[in-house]
């Protein structure tokens, strides 16, 4: 999933911000090391922290469906994980990197999702927004002083962007079968043990597949029920002490 949003940042920056460009784009850590052995104009997006965007955790489960209409299975809703990126322009001279930054942000601006058409693989096959921000100020319990001290280099002009990706949970829940039979309700008398009555229901059924009654198989409630019986308008069928099996 992740090398699938670095992908689509490549061409993002390729092909939106600096379109028939010659500036590499890489995803190396901005060490002081990295930055000796740089001799091209460079734009560095490093990834530098991975966390669940709490905010957008759903909860409970989500249907899925045949072509009929019949639930399948319910799944969990996905999870959002934020990866933060550290968007740096490198070259020979800071009025260059001012530049590059400046096409970069007017870019990143324009859009508040990664454009789907940037998406690939188990991302784009979720088929749900991957939202995108771009220059905001970080969290209280992160600084960005903090990750150039953490990379051994001195503090650079950089972009904040921040994208929060859909995960597939990967768990699901077969659905149970579909009933076929209403449920029946035996009552008698405590004292004397005797049978007085059996209330059956009958089983829904999906539109335009006739009454609840023409599906019932053999045996059922609604089978077995008396041609006169009355129906309380809820499925509800009393059913004669003498059709009782």
């Amino acid at each position: 999933m992740i090398h699938e949003i670095d992908e689509a940042l490549r061409r993002l920056v390729k092909e939106e911000a600096l379109p028939s460009s010659a500036v590499e784009v890489v995803f190396d850590a901005p060490t002081k090391e990295w930055a000796a052995r740089r001799n091209a104009p460079t734009v560095n997006v490093y990834l530098y922290d991975i966390r669940e965007d709490l905010r957008r955790r759903s909860r409970g489960l989500v249907n899925e469906y045949d072509e009929h209409g019949k639930v399948l299975r319910r799944v969990m809703p996905p999870r959002y994980i934020k990866l933060s990126y550290l968007v740096t322009a490198w070259t020979q001279r800071p009025e260059d990197e001012h530049r590059l930054l400046s096409a970069l942000l007017l870019s990143f601006i324009r859009f508040d999702a990664l454009p789907a058409s940037l998406l690939t693989g188990s991302v784009a096959r979720l088929g749900m927004p991957v939202p995108m921000t771009v220059a905001l100020p970080p969290p209280e319990d992160r600084a960005f002083a903090d990750v150039w001290t953490a990379l051994g280099g001195e503090l650079k002009p950089s972009l904040d962007v921040v994208i929060s990706t859909p995960i597939d949970s990967g768990r699901y829940f077969p659905a149970a079968p579909t009933a076929e039979e209403g449920l029946q309700v035996d009552l008698s008398d405590l004292d004397s043990g005797e049978a007085d009555d059996r209330v059956g229901h009958r089983p829904g059924t999906l539109e335009g597949s006739g009454a609840a009654g023409d599906s019932s198989p053999a045996g059922s409630a609604s089978a077995r029920s008396a041609p006169d019986a009355p129906d309380a308008g809820d499925g509800r069928v009393p059913i004669r002490r003498g059709d009782r099996s």
